[in-house]
């Protein structure tokens, strides 16, 4: 009598925790938890962590102005590779030689050690810590006020700058930036979001600096640390990870997940059941 009470106790106790497993909701899944309708959080103002020149990136720099012989000097190059294809004329069988460029791109200046470049006229420029715009604006100065062109338009993008994004993603890769200011949330969306396996609560993000490698975790379903983070704007060489969550890491070895499976505490259940069965008679 006491073992089936033992038994009937513990049978109650598994079909209890399979029905409470199978109906809770993950509360680790939903971003931007604690985010009500028109509450507001304070972030840093993006201007403030617009990317800036680092040694050794790559610069496109081009001027312009009305006159496209002045500002030639001042801009690089792009070179183009020339071939010869042969088709049909006109759906005949007449075949013509065609010759067809692919433009190679831009031969970009890239920043030295010291963090300059040397510019066609200017010569040697400190370009290190500038942004885009405060390059742009630097180089347009140094043509005006030399008297080389009166209305110089002066474009820099960057060419290399870019960040990676590896662990459960569904698309991971290097991503190029191509903005002023890029978020954690923008370079996720990149790479096609988390997948359900990864964990939202661990995200590392390691950034190198100087001669050490700084690494920042953000939780992404927590709004008001995540707009608080040093990592919330991303650097050029940011290296961001996603974590597996603990059921996606019990997946490489054998039989991890079997005691998360509810099959197998109904299993379990039937077993102790049929056992129950058999002492009663």
């Amino acid at each position: 009598m006491k073992i089936k009470s033992i038994l009937s106790g513990t049978l109650f106790a598994l079909v209890l925790a399979c029905v409470a497993t199978s109906c809770t909701t993950p509360k680790n899944i939903t971003y931007f938890q604690g985010a009500e309708n028109a509450e507001v959080f304070e972030i840093v103002e993006a201007a403030n962590k617009a990317i800036k020149v680092e040694p050794f990136d790559k610069l496109s720099i081009m001027v312009s102005c009305k006159d496209p012989a002045l500002a030639q000097i001042f801009n690089l190059n792009v070179f183009t590779n020339t071939t010869s294809q042969r088709a049909g004329y006109n759906g005949t069988n007449d075949y013509r030689t065609y010759n067809v460029g692919y433009s190679d791109g831009i031969n970009g200046f890239t920043v030295s050690a010291e963090g300059t470049i040397d510019y066609p006229v200017l010569g040697v420029i400190k370009v290190a810590g500038m942004t885009r715009s405060e390059l742009a604006a630097f180089i347009k100065g140094e043509i005006i006020g030399r008297g080389l062109i009166k209305d110089p338009v002066v474009t820099v993008e960057f060419l290399n700058v870019g960040v990676s994004v590896l662990g459960e993603v569904y698309s991971p890769g290097r991503y190029d930036m191509n903005v002023d200011a890029l978020t954690l949330m923008e370079a996720l969306s990149l790479a096609k979001d988390l997948t359900i396996q990864g964990n939202r609560n661990n995200i590392k993000v390691l950034r190198k600096e100087g001669d050490k490698l700084q690494t920042y975790v953000v939780d992404i379903t927590d709004i008001d640390g995540l707009v608080k983070s040093p990592a919330y704007y991303l650097k050029q060489g940011d290296v961001i990870y996603v974590e597996p969550n603990n059921i996606r890491k019990r997946q490489t070895t054998n039989n991890g997940n079997s005691l998360m499976n509810v099959s197998f505490w109904v299993s379990v259940a039937s077993l102790l059941t049929s056992a129950a069965i058999l002492f009663k008679n």
